[in-house]
């Protein structure tokens, strides 16, 4: 009986080579593995049929063996090499699982982890009751599981069940083995389908990549191109269009023009610009993709969104109008304060004055129901937005604070001195993307205030604006030059480029703050300027040219000198930040080099490997997709955390959250964690921290921006630390950035651009 568990690395599937030479074993330890390529070096104990030079020898092999795990019995096909430095290895293209028939084989097989409510002293009392039989018995006859002693039914009933999903997930493996699909990937098409996985798996491959997260339009063309489905099918045109669509929007597009559209889809398909352009047509009028003409700007482009990104950008539209121009006004005490009195109570409640630009935000944000405010760092956002708060509760009105991250409520409770919560969770969503709030269930506030408004994408944003009553103040605040948000849009700057919108740019940089070097070079790099990198003890330049001493040097400062020398907490308080993932000083990198200093292996300590990675207790993590089915109202990208518990027996990790909620992971879900000791700029807005790291080398040359690394600088409360090259730096001082998105959210509120949906 024998079952596949792994997959190729290569799309094209299995070699035609009939000659390839076959290795049985147990895999002991992976000793490297490459998530992004599927790339593994493990130790085999090599069976004695399997051609090996010896019995159970153990043996290094290489290649496709991503998804397998320690304990499992494998049958590999491959080729024997020699490596110069290594040794004679074997080369794998290919693997299934084989059920073990040693009594050995069987204890450890079920004592690895793979079957959930199975660990290793378990299988151990198992195995010792019913000996060769025990895989047998589990398969055909579970309920005299109970006969172990202290496994009881409810256990027993748990184990059998994991035994079927198993089976199950298998089966679909075996399908899915020659088109490069991933365990967890296995898991969830299993999980999504259940018995129809393979149906739909064959005859509708393209469903895949819309509905189970982790497939992507080229897997599932890798999917269909195995089960048949021709290259020039229309079906095949129409998904690689909306796959196109949908990376756009990944990169912060929320709509393509067609020209561009059909010319990045003719690259992706290898197929005829009129096949696609009549494939685009017939994806229009079957509701699959909106077109619209834009004026302005975009100069008559005829632009192409996807459905849910066209909805949000003219819902949000009209949802702001209707904010702005509704009769009714909570706040209307505020229409007939005398100011001059109002500011004087405010002056002697802080001991502070408002400067003339502060005190216009203060004055807008509670007399129009519609506000934005803006400003760089030192230029008194915070004082101002408190200042607000306060005034406003003087007048008994109901205030809400909310940001997009959980670190940004915090901060944001902290300075008004009032509760805060993140806009997920403010609006209570639930799974499905839906929220408790809406136009027909509004926040019961007169004020509500959304700090770090440059993170808000436009789906995002319109849930907000839904959910804010009749007459309810919106005040958006944030600093409009750090980067654009995650997801697609470009909200806060198409407000500020909107004439209707009310708005504040806070200018002057206060007196106390010039005095750091973070506020002064963070203004000087959104200037352009050259920085100021010795007078300042706050804002350091550590030299080096090489990249990989650079990485090196990243996390000497980041895990030992930075925390002995200012007394920080190497996980809590100092954070390294990347221009971009990949590379010597790219996040992965570091990540893993931060791991192995700041959270080693320990022998006897629960861990979990998972692809590429290795999951510890301790070790610093953050959410890399939206999941409403998580938590009290679900888990979003970027929120962050530390691993508190692994256990084996359960399959589950648990993670405390920023916002201290503690969420279980099942391990076939751990693709949905990446390590956090070192993340992207991209991935900290919003966040701040006491002491960040930032690497800046030739390696990261295509992403350095000035707006990237003026929003890694602004993420600093207290120190930045700049590692690498001069030229690197400069580099990014000097360029200006990659341009406007493709967004239309301006031209809609300025009215130059009207579409209705009948439901908004």
């Amino acid at each position: 009986m024998a079952a596949a568990t792994g997959v190729h690395t290569q799309e094209e599937g299995p070699s035609p080579n009939l000659h390839l030479a076959v290795l049985e074993g147990v895999l002991e330890r992976i000793t490297y593995a490459n998530e992004e390529t599927g790339y593994t070096v493990a130790r085999v104990a090599a069976s004695r049929s399997s051609g090996a030079r010896g019995s159970d020898e153990l043996l290094t092999v290489v290649g496709a063996l991503l998804g397998a795990q320690p304990g499992e019995s494998l049958r590999m096909r491959g080729r024997w090499g020699s490596h110069a430095q290594y040794g004679r290895q074997f080369h794998v293209e290919n693997y299934t699982t084989v059920l073990p028939a040693t009594i050995q084989g069987i204890q450890r097989y079920l004592g690895s982890g793979l079957i959930k409510g199975i660990g290793p002293k378990l299988a151990e009392r198992i195995v010792e009751h019913f000996g060769t039989d025990t895989l047998n018995i589990i398969e055909t006859d579970a309920q005299r599981l109970v006969e172990v002693p202290t496994l009881g039914p409810k256990r027993t009933k748990l184990i059998a069940d994991a035994w079927v999903e198993q089976k199950a997930i298998k089966e679909v493996m075996v399908f899915l083995q020659s088109v490069g699909v991933t365990t967890s990937i296995a898991v969830r098409i299993y999980k999504k389908y259940g018995d129809e996985a393979i149906d739909v798996v064959k005859s509708q491959p393209y469903k895949l990549a819309a509905d189970v997260w982790g497939i992507g339009f080229k897997t599932a063309d890798a999917i269909a191109r195995a089960v048949g489905i021709p290259h020039d099918s229309p079906e095949r045109v129409k998904a690689g269009l909306q796959y196109t669509l949908s990376q756009a929007s990944d990169a912060g597009d929320c709509f393509l023009p067609r020209e561009k559209l059909i010319e990045a889809a003719v690259k992706i398909l290898t197929v005829d610009a009129t096949l696609c352009g009549t494939c685009l047509e017939e994806l229009v009028a079957a509701q699959g993709a909106v077109r619209e003409t834009l004026p302005g700007e975009w100069a008559d482009t005829e632009a192409v969104y996807l459905v849910p990104f066209h909805r949000a950008e003219v819902s949000l539209a009209a949802q702001l109008l209707r904010l702005k121009n509704a009769r009714e006004d909570r706040l209307a005490q505020f229409q007939q304060v005398e100011w001059d009195k109002a500011l004087a109570w405010l002056r002697s409640g802080t001991g502070s004055e408002l400067a003339p630009e502060q005190e216009q935000a203060v004055r807008l944000a509670l007399t129009s129901r519609l506000a934005v405010l803006t400003g760089g760092p030192g230029c008194g956002k915070s004082f101002t937005v408190r200042s607000i708060v306060r005034l406003a509760r003087a007048k008994r009105a109901k205030v809400v604070l909310a940001a997009p991250t959980g670190r940004a409520a915090k901060r944001l409770a902290e300075l008004t001195g009032a509760e805060a919560a993140t806009v997920h969770r403010l609006l209570e969503l639930r799974p499905g993307g839906d929220a408790a709030y809406d136009r027909d269930r509004p926040l019961d506030a007169d004020l509500v205030v959304v700090d770090e408004a440059s993170m808000l994408d436009v789906l995002l944003a319109n849930k907000l604006a839904k959910a804010v009553a009749p007459g309810a103040h919106l005040l958006l605040v944030g600093d409009v030059d750090q980067l654009p948000s995650v997801g697609a849009g470009e909200v806060l700057r198409d407000l500020l480029d909107a004439e209707p919108v009310p708005r504040v740019r806070l200018t002057q940089v206060f007196r106390q703050a010039q005095q750091s070097g973070v506020v002064v070079n963070a203004h000087r790099i959104n200037a352009g300027k050259p920085l100021r990198l010795r007078e300042f003890p706050d804002f350091h330049l550590f030299t080096e040219d090489d990249s990989d001493k650079a990485a090196e040097l990243v996390v000497e400062l980041a895990a030992s000198r930075v925390p002995r020398r200012f007394g920080f907490d190497p996980r809590r308080d100092v954070q390294v930040l990347a221009p971009m993932h990949r590379g010597p000083a790219g996040a992965g990198n570091l990540n893993i080099l931060l791991q192995q200093v700041l959270t080693p292996h320990r022998d006897g300590a629960p861990e979990r490997r998972f692809g590429g990675r290795v999951f510890r207790v301790g070790d610093k993590v953050t959410q890399i997709r939206n999941n409403y089915d998580k938590g009290a109202n679900g888990v979003f990208n970027g929120t962050g955390g530390i691993v508190t518990a692994i256990d084996p027996d359960e399959q589950k990790l648990a993670v405390r959250t920023d916002e201290d909620e503690l969420i279980p992971y099942d391990f076939a879900e751990l693709d949905e964690l990446q390590h956090a000791y070192a993340v992207t700029v991209h991935r900290s807005q919003g966040s701040e921290y006491p002491a960040v790291v930032i690497p800046v080398t030739t390696s990261a040359w295509t992403m350095l921006q000035r707006n990237l690394l003026y929003t890694a600088v602004t993420r600093a409360k207290k120190l930045v630390v700049l590692v690498g090259s001069e030229r690197a730096l400069a580099q990014a001082v000097r360029t200006a950035g990659s341009g406007r998105r493709h967004t239309a959210l301006d031209l809609r509120l300025d009215g130059r651009l009207t579409t209705h949906y009948s439901e908004l």
